[in-house]
């Protein structure tokens, strides 16, 4: 996993943070020793947001590939059937007018009551 810039920015505080905290508690400075627990406690909020970025940045990738997967199967997958339906098309074309229309005329009588029938 690499790292983004919020993880690398974060890493930086959060290690400057503790040294910040330790010069502060060996010098008996409470405010720097507040200061370093503060950029501390920061880098490191930071550096979780990075590895969230991280974490969606590889999720998208992934749900990416598989929807590019699904889609060339599909293309795959319809290939025969387009071939299929032009043969029929082109050797009975009276016939596949009349599915058609019957297929037409069922879909429309589906889709939902109508007050001119």
């Amino acid at each position: 996993m690499s790292m983004n810039e919020d993880r690398f920015a974060g890493t930086g505080k959060n290690v400057g943070g503790r040294v910040e905290q330790g010069f502060g508690r060996a010098a008996g400075d409470v405010k720097t020793e507040v200061e370093g627990k503060m950029k501390h406690a920061t880098g490191a909020a930071q550096d979780i947001y990075g590895q969230a970025k991280d974490a969606v940045g590889e999720a998208y990738g992934q749900a990416k590939d598989a929807v590019s997967d699904a889609a060339r199967s599909v293309q795959e997958h319809a290939a025969p059937l387009e071939e299929f339906l032009r043969n029929a098309i082109e050797s009975r074309p009276y016939t596949s007018m009349a599915v058609a229309l019957g297929l037409g005329w069922f879909i429309g009588r589906m889709g939902g009551h109508s007050d001119y029938w």
